[in-house]
């Protein structure tokens, strides 16, 4: 019971060390000493930090879209366009490092397509939006198509 005390303690002293720790104990198949319920805890938030961080990203790129699409500020546009590729690139950085986010991009896109409409709605209240994404809202398109060039 001391054992597990001073491993908590140590999760709750040091989070790089306990990491460090772990490591060490899982290379060398040590199982009997992991902290497994703090060890399953930070497994779990990580896979939640991945799907949070998609959510975040495409939240941005659409209100940039939207932005770039509707808001008539040609001396914003470049910047708009940049803030654009760089969130489709940090996208697909994520995806390519967890692949399996690609299974919810359908629901993460219905998830946030309301709160980007509010948030561009809320900055450009003189501004027309549509209430729906009025193009593809695959993966590959929202990734790749400059929709501003297709109007």
């Amino acid at each position: 019971m001391t054992q597990a005390l001073d491993k908590r303690s140590l999760y709750e002293r040091d989070t790089l060390l306990w990491i460090e720790d772990t490591v060490a104990k899982l290379k060398v198949k040590d199982f009997e000493n992991i902290d497994l319920e703090n060890l399953i805890e930070e497994i779990d938030e990580l896979g939640k930090s991945q799907k949070k961080e998609l959510k975040s990203r495409l939240l941005v790129l659409l209100e940039h879209l939207l932005k770039r699409l509707y808001v008539d500020s040609p001396n914003d546009f470049r910047g708009w366009e940049i803030t654009i590729r760089e969130q489709r690139q940090q996208i697909e950085l994520g995806l390519d490092d967890s692949p399996s986010l690609k299974i919810l991009w359908q629901e993460v896109f219905d998830k946030v397509w309301p709160m980007a409409l509010k948030g561009v709605r809320k900055d450009y209240s003189r501004t027309y939006f549509p209430d729906c994404w009025p193009f593809l809202q695959d993966l590959e398109s929202i990734l790749e198509r400059d929709f501003w060039e297709e109007k």
